[in-house]
């Protein structure tokens, strides 16, 4: 086992949880962090009172590592990155842009930055920026997605960088864990495979149709938007696919606002947006964090 990111992130195992918006809350991520691993709560699009109240219901679970996934392209970002640095939180991660103009401050409090990337490119500008280690994410992952995957990107980031780079998109099990090491990753992150937890408060619909998920059941709609987005398919991908193939862009940003949020706390899986990876396929059940942690690496 690779041990440079444990010793980075002062955990038993070297791996993060995803921050997955709306899903990776206080609960999963004080669990992930009790169970070895290092949890994240997601940030999202959420206002920083929401997301100050998630870290304060965290340190109530757990004394361990656990840290706060920073959308750049929340119209809250600056409210959060300040709230951040008032609350000293011992870890962050970034997705949808670059956090570059905020890592100074943030390594002055002490708070460990690992951006999620998708693209060799970016890892080294992350590195200039003085980041700690990088998330190097394949098309495989659910939510936004890059185009490469995690097997060709993962090597290829290792190659370009001298900080210690972590896996993301499709690993679920001991056999994605391993392939990432083979690949060159100082650790993993997980995503899908955690939404399948006992400590995950996603709706129950929400955790059945993942598990019940088949290999090509995880699909992509948006790529002409640009933004391309992985979930998996239901009656809204399929009318999102209409429309997408219509040009019909308005119609089909209509039928997104507020579709995550419709399937994690409503339960709505036919037409809320039920994100997860390809990695869906390889989850069968839904078992503690703990136990999830010790089946990935023991």
């Amino acid at each position: 086992m690779n041990h440079r990111i444990c010793e980075l992130l002062n955990i038993e195992y070297p791996i993060l949880q995803g921050g997955m918006a709306w899903v990776a809350t206080a609960e999963l991520a004080a669990a992930v962090a009790n169970g070895g691993g290092a949890g994240l709560i997601a940030a999202g699009n959420a206002p920083a009172e929401y997301v100050r109240e998630q870290i304060q219901k965290a340190r109530e679970m757990t004394d361990k590592t656990f840290g706060v996934n920073v959308m750049m392209m929340s119209p809250y970002v600056e409210d959060v990155m300040k709230m951040l640095l008032e609350e000293r939180v011992s870890l962050i991660t970034t997705g949808a842009g670059n956090p570059g103009k905020y890592i100074p401050a943030l390594k002055e409090v002490g708070t460990i930055v690992i951006p999620v990337i998708p693209s060799v490119a970016l890892a080294q500008k992350m590195q200039k920026s003085g980041a700690d280690a990088v998330v190097a994410e394949g098309c495989e992952a659910g939510g936004h997605i890059g185009e490469l995957t995690t097997m060709t990107l993962t090597p290829m980031v290792k190659d370009g960088v001298d900080i210690p780079v972590i896996a993301a998109g499709g690993i679920a099990d001991r056999r994605g864990v391993r392939a990432a090491f083979a690949l060159g990753a100082d650790g993993v992150q997980v995503g899908t495979r955690f939404i399948c937890s006992d400590e995950c408060i996603v709706h129950q619909n929400y955790k059945d149709m993942v598990v019940a998920a088949k290999d090509r059941d995880a699909v992509v709609t948006g790529r002409s938007t640009g933004h391309p987005v992985r979930t998996l398919k239901n009656k809204a991908t399929k009318l999102m696919d209409k429309l997408e193939a219509e040009g019909n862009l308005e119609e089909f940003e209509k039928l997104g606002l507020g579709a995550l949020r419709a399937a994690v706390v409503d339960g709505d899986t036919q037409m809320g947006s039920v994100m997860a990876g390809q990695s869906a396929g390889l989850v069968h059940d839904i078992k503690p964090c703990a136990d999830i942690i010790r089946e990935l690496f023991v």
